[in-house]
């Protein structure tokens, strides 16, 4: 990251308003690539990449301060906002499903697998949690990997471990991801 990004970062932690739209502005195109990672693979999908972006300036631009002291842990900070943007609304379509309520008026068209995607971030987000749980930074490191699509290496940096633990941690995360996932759609087979 530049030093300009850098000063932005401590300007924005700060409350300059101006720093935190001039931040986001130059790592837009950054943002939007973290998005479109989060949203891969996800036909019809429930939110687009754009959307997603600027749902998640906003909630970082409400937190109190944005405290961020480099590139990655910022991403970070932004791919963990994208996870809660994404989670909200696969909520919100499983309330619409169980009859709530509410009229939503949207501009965009939902396709018919957006309930099973909604279940599936859900599904996501609680293997995420349990995950959080038990090994905090190898749930740390999906998210800068997976989600802020930071290297091996940046992870290392910026967690302060050689590489080589950060890849353990990785395989062993995608390990504990996969069987919670499974677990949750045996349980929810079972419910059906």
């Amino acid at each position: 990251m530049d030093e300009g990004c850098t000063q932005l970062l401590i300007a924005a932690g700060r409350g300059d308003a101006e720093a935190s739209g001039q931040l986001f502005a130059r790592l837009y195109e950054e943002l939007r690539q973290c998005a479109r990672r989060q949203l891969r693979g996800r036909a019809g999908s429930l939110v687009s990449t754009t959307v997603l972006v600027h749902e998640t300036y906003l909630k970082l631009i409400h937190a109190e301060r944005l405290e961020a002291g480099s590139r990655g842990h910022f991403m970070a900070l932004a791919a963990r906002a994208m996870r809660q943007v994404l989670v909200d609304d696969a909520r919100r379509v499983g309330a619409e499903k169980r009859g709530g309520q509410a009229l939503f008026v949207t501009l965009d068209e939902r396709l018919p697998g957006a309930v099973d995607e909604a279940l599936e971030v859900l599904a996501l987000d609680r293997a995420l949690t349990t995950l959080e749980a038990v090994d905090a930074r190898a749930a740390r490191v999906v998210h800068l990997h997976f989600f802020a699509g930071l290297t091996f290496p940046e992870i290392a940096t910026l967690e302060n471990l050689n590489e080589r633990t950060i890849k353990r941690d990785w395989q062993a995360a995608r390990g504990l991801l996969a069987a919670e996932m499974k677990t949750g759609s045996d349980d929810a087979a079972a419910l059906a």
